[in-house]
């Protein structure tokens, strides 16, 4: 499912976006377009899911294809085709929640099928497939880890794969490290998903609300900013940690079940990995100055929800 930090990178670009936009007439309605920006990345997770997939069932048609030959040789008879058995594979297309993703978002029609079998023999000639074949049995930490490998190993390194991507789904720059965690989390809880719906209803409220009040609370939360920029000059500060700064403002004060340190420490490693080098520590020492300046005036209220998630 989509994290609460995969929402605030979400939300940052669709700021960033409209900060950037030469019209105002660009985006007419921010909630619409940003959840059309989380449908494409739910889509584009599905398509990831579908080609992986593809390529571990297309050990079948190498099999097929190679016995149908005019004169095959004993390894054109032979051909291992345990990967099409997987059981992690079958876990992905027997998920009925991927059934019925593949029936509305058609994935198949998008399809490479020529980059598919690029990647199915770069797998069937990498030595932990010769390895995982070799093996009779299943084990389950093996047959999740050689799907794993196609993932990290060959889909993602493959500059043919990312142009495709790219190709297809305009937002791949924008969700690729998104997609790379989902991913990850995919393969150590994959009865966690559902691919229809990967955010929640208070996921989306989170989303929303946080959206509408970062444009909504612009100049209010602009002028508790420029303050603290003591030599900076605001229209110079970079327009990423403008936008960054002022939704985490906006989390310190109106979003009462988020901890101020999470908020705080979430934005910094924002910064860090979306802005410059600089503005990890330049986005901190502006929060945390806000942050004390509020609590000193009493009008930071949070709800200590233990169990609430960031």
């Amino acid at each position: 499912m989509i994290s609460r930090r995969n929402i605030r990178v979400k939300v940052m670009q669709m700021l960033y976006m409209m900060e950037a936009a030469d019209t105002t007439t660009v985006f007419k309605n921010p909630v619409a377009e940003l959840q059309k920006q989380l449908d494409k990345s739910r889509e584009l997770f599905v398509y990831l899911l579908y080609f992986l997939a593809e390529v571990a069932r297309y050990a079948e048609t190498d099999a097929q294809q190679r016995a149908s030959r005019n004169l095959p040789t004993e390894a054109d008879l032979n051909v291992n085709t345990k990967i099409a058995g997987n059981q992690f594979l079958w876990m992905i297309l027997e998920n009925e929640g991927f059934r019925k993703a593949v029936e509305k978002d058609l994935p198949q029609k998008q399809l490479d099928k020529d980059l598919v079998k690029q990647v199915y023999n770069e797998l069937a000639g990498h030595p932990k497939y010769q390895e995982y074949i070799a093996v009779q049995g299943r084990e389950k930490a093996k047959e999740k880890e050689i799907m794993k490998l196609i993932f990290t190993q060959l889909m993602l390194p493959n500059e043919s794969f990312i142009a495709h991507l790219e190709e297809l789904y305009t937002n791949w720059d924008d969700d690729a490290d998104m997609m790379d965690q989902l991913m990850m989390n995919y393969f150590q809880k994959p009865g966690g998903y559902n691919l229809l719906e990967m955010l929640s209803p208070e996921k989306w409220e989170f989303a929303r609300s946080l959206l509408i009040t970062t444009l909504e609370k612009k100049e209010y939360c602009t002028e508790l900013i420029k303050p603290k920029l003591k030599n900076w000059d605001s229209e110079r500060i970079a327009q990423l940690d403008m936008v960054l700064m002022r939704m985490g403002v906006c989390e310190l004060l109106y979003f009462e079940t988020i901890p101020t340190k999470v908020t705080i420490n979430e934005y910094i490693d924002l910064a860090k990995e979306y802005s410059t080098p600089q503005s990890g520590q330049f986005v901190n020492g502006i929060l945390d100055n806000i942050h004390k300046e509020m609590m000193e005036a009493g009008k930071i209220h949070k709800v200590n929800f233990k169990n609430k998630q960031a």
